[in-house]
Parts: structure tokens; sequence; C-alpha cells
């Protein structure tokens, strides 16, 4: 099993370019559908929480995922694999770097891996969105955090992500706190 949690995620740490948002389809790809490690609900929780907790979202899901199957031994073999092909890849890129990227080739071909890892993230989060409950506290809070992006980036405001990660947490606590006072006082 130990062998399993590193090898999968070093794989997905390997062939996965742009991060933890371009890795999250892969992800779920490999956790949820292949290996039947989390069910979506679980996969989709733990994106959750990963996001709103420091660290990269990709490190903290294999953390969770791999203390889920295999205790903290799991924890360290999965957020290893998930680390070290990017530890090792820029280690060896950071010995020529300046050389490597004046190579016209190298440089058109990170055009092209930006293109890809968009369509990754867009990937992930259509997946997400797919999932996601058709409440309408999630579906309000969607629309308006997407407004609001979109605004602010035809706008050019310099805007922290954080800030609608902690403004969605906030209204999620608001909103059920006054859903579970309204149930407590109808049972009473």
């Amino acid at each position: 099993m130990l062998w399993d949690l590193f090898s999968t995620f070093f794989k997905i740490g390997l062939f996965t370019f742009g991060g933890g948002y371009a890795m999250i389809a892969q992800c779920r790809e490999v956790i949820v559908e292949s290996k039947k490690w989390l069910t979506e609900d679980d996969f989709f929780q733990i994106i959750t929480i990963a996001e709103s907790t420091p660290g990269p979202v990709a490190i903290n899901t294999a953390t969770y995922v791999g203390y889920k199957k295999n205790g903290v031994i799991g924890s360290v073999c999965a957020t290893l694999g998930t680390v070290l092909p990017s530890m090792m890849i820029i280690f060896i890129i950071s010995l020529f770097l300046e050389e490597f990227m004046k190579n016209q080739y190298v440089a058109y071909a990170f055009v092209g891996i930006k293109c890809a890892v968009a369509f990754l993230i867009m990937r992930a989060g259509m997946g997400m969105l797919t999932k996601m409950e058709k409440k309408p506290l999630p579906v309000i809070t969607f629309t308006v955090v997407l407004a609001a992006m979109i605004i602010f980036e035809i706008f050019a405001v310099s805007f922290s992500s954080i800030f609608f990660i902690l403004t969605g947490g906030f209204i999620g606590i608001f909103v059920y706190s006054i859903l579970d006072a309204k149930k407590e006082g109808n049972t009473k």
C-alpha cells in the first residue's frame, strides 16, 4: 500500500504541469475513478479543505489521502511522491536555467504548456462545479464570486483569492448557523 501511494502520487507529480490546481483533475481521475480511494463527495470536501489550509492544494490533498489510506506514514509517502518529481526537475533545470530559457523551442514549449495548464485547471473547476450541491447558497456564492472575479479581471483590480475563500467560509458559517438555529427553534 505504501509503494502504491508513493508511486501513484509520484506519477501525478511527474506528469502534471502547472502546480496544484492543474493537478486536481488528475488527482480526481486517479483517486476517485481509478483507485477508488475516495468517493466523489469525499474528494470534493478534501479539495475544499486543502484549498483553505496553508500550502499547495495538491500536496494537502496527497497528505490527506495518504493519511486516510495508511496513517502518518501513508501521508509522508503520498506527500513525498507528489513533491519529489518537481524538486528533481527544478533542481536539474536550475543547473542550466539561463541557457535553457534562451532556447527558442523551450520558449515555444512553455507557451503550449501554459495553454494545457489552463485547460487542466478549467477541467478541474468544471468537474467540481457539476458535482457541487445545487442548493441556493452554493449556487449564489459561486455566481457572486465568479462575477466578482470577472469584474476584477476586466478592470485590472488586484485582489487576493484568499479573500474569496474566507468570504465564502464566513457566508457558509453565517447562513448555516441561521438555518440550524431555525431548525432548533422549530423542534422545541
